[in-house]
């Protein structure tokens, strides 16, 4: 079971990015996938989180501007995100765990190596 993040880089303030998340081996169809970020300094945070139904979850501060969606066939797990500021500054991880809204990063059993995102004011 892998999972491979990738998509992030350099972008100015106000700007957009999307990064994606490709899973392999029969999970992802039976699990959540989230994404969580971790800033310099800072635990890892939650981000968003899709069941595999297509039900979306967000950290009440990233509703509105991050969106977070699945393409099953294809396993992918995509995270739109639009308005970026620096506070937006992290590496960004996805992981797969049971199909909940599960905020923490502990009930995640499976994770991406991190994609790093830079939002230049």
């Amino acid at each position: 079971v892998q999972l491979q993040a990738y998509g992030g880089g350099l972008v100015q303030a106000g700007g957009s990015l999307r990064l994606s998340c490709a899973a392999s081996g029969r999970i992802f169809t039976s699990y959540a996938v989230a994404w969580f970020r971790q800033a310099p300094g800072k635990e890892r945070a939650f981000v968003a989180s899709i069941k595999w139904s297509g039900s979306t979850y967000y950290a009440d501060s990233l509703k509105g501007r991050f969106t977070i969606s699945r393409d099953n066939d294809k396993n992918m797990v995509h995270l739109q995100m639009n308005s970026l500021n620096p506070d937006d500054t992290a590496v960004y991880y996805c992981a797969a765990g049971p199909n909940q809204f599960y905020t923490l990063a502990r009930q995640y059993k499976y994770w991406g190596q991190g994609t790093e995102v830079t939002v230049s004011s």
